[in-house]
C-alpha cells in the first residue's frame, strides 16, 4: 500500500493506494503549528480506523505547498513509519514537458494535476483548480504543459471582505437560489459566489480563443476544495474530480520507481 500526502495551504488531502485503486481517503487541516507526533498519531488512529496497519504501508509521497509543514511530514514519515518518503517538488521527473518559460518556476502539484489529467482525459484539456487560489493549467493534445493562470481563491477573497468591512457579517459559501439576493447575507453568497463562476468562465473563454478550439474540442475540469460550488453553475467547466492531484502523485511515484529499476 503507498500512503500519499498533498499539503494544501487550507487542507492535507491523504490517500491509501493498492495498486492503482485508491481505497481510503481523508482530510486534514492544514496547521503549521502541529508537530510530528502531532501528525504520525492522528495519522495512525485514521488508518486503525480503517483497519489499516502502520506496518501496512509500503512507501509514502508528500507532494507540498508549504514549505514549512514539508520537515514536519517527514519527520513523521521518519518516527512513526521508519521511511524516508518521496517528495514531488521542483526537479522530480514527471514525463510531462512543460512548455514554459523557466519550467522550475511551476508548483510541483500544477504539473501532477496536469500528469493525471492526461492519464485519463487525454488532450487538449484545461485544468481549473479551484482552492486556495484558483490555477487554470492547459495540457495540449501531445501532453505537453502549456502554462496556465492563476487567481486569488475564493477563501481568500471572502475573507478579505469579511476582515476588511465591519458592517458585513461571515457567511456560509454556498450557491444562493437567486443573483438578486434579498438580504445582506445573500446579497454576499451571490456576489462571492457568481463572481468567481464568472472570472471563471471569462479565464476558460479566453484560454480556449488564444488555443483557437470549441468548449467541444477540450477537455474543461475542475478540482479543489471549492470547485463544486463555482462548477454547478459553469458554462465551460464538464467534470468534478476531487482525486485528481492524489492521482498524479501515484503516476509520478510509478515513473519514478519504473525509472529506478531501470536503471538499477
Amino acid at each position: 500500500m503507498i500512503l500519499l500526502i498533498d499539503v494544501g495551504n487550507t487542507n492535507i488531502v491523504m490517500g491509501v493506494y493498492q495498486g492503482k485503486e485508491m481505497i481510503h481517503g481523508w482530510r486534514l487541516g492544514t496547521k503549521i503549528g502541529r508537530t510530528s507526533d502531532e501528525y504520525g498519531l492522528q495519522v495512525d488512529s485514521i488508518l486503525r480506523h480503517y483497519n489499516i496497519s502502520i506496518k501496512d504501508i509500503d512507501d509514502i509521497v508528500i507532494g507540498s505547498v508549504v514549505p514549512s509543514l514539508q520537515h514536519t511530514l517527514v519527520s513523521m514519515c521518519r518516527k512513526y513509519f521508519d521511511m524516508e518518503p518521496m517528495i514531488i517538488g521542483k526537479g522530480t521527473k514527471t514525463g510531462m514537458p512543460i512548455k514554459y518559460d523557466n519550467p522550475r518556476e511551476v508548483g510541483a502539484d500544477r504539473i501532477v494535476n496536469s500528469v493525471a489529467v492526461f492519464e485519463k482525459y487525454g488532450g487538449p484539456s484545461i485544468l481549473v483548480d479551484i482552492g486556495t487560489a484558483i490555477t487554470f493549467d492547459v495540457i495540449s493534445e501531445k501532453g505537453e504543459y502549456l502554462g496556465g493562470a492563476i487567481a486569488p481563491g475564493v477563501g481568500i477573497s471572502s475573507e478579505a471582505l469579511f476582515s476588511r468591512t465591519s458592517k458585513l457579517p461571515k457567511v456560509e459559501l454556498k450557491l444562493p437560489e437567486y443573483v438578486i439576493g434579498k438580504t445582506t447575507v445573500e446579497s454576499m453568497q451571490s456576489g462571492i459566489v457568481y463572481g468567481f463562476i464568472g472570472l471563471v468562465d471569462n479565464i476558460i473563454e479566453n484560454i480556449l480563443e488564444e488555443l483557437n478550439l470549441t468548449k467541444d474540442q477540450v477537455n474543461i475540469l475542475g478540482t479543489g476544495g471549492y470547485a463544486k460550488l463555482i462548477t454547478e453553475r459553469s458554462k465551460y467547466i464538464e467534470d468534478y474530480d476531487s482525486n485528481i492531484t492524489l492521482e498524479g502523485m501515484r503516476l509520478v511515484y510509478e515513473k519514478s520507481k519504473r525509472d529506478r529499476n531501470e536503471n538499477w
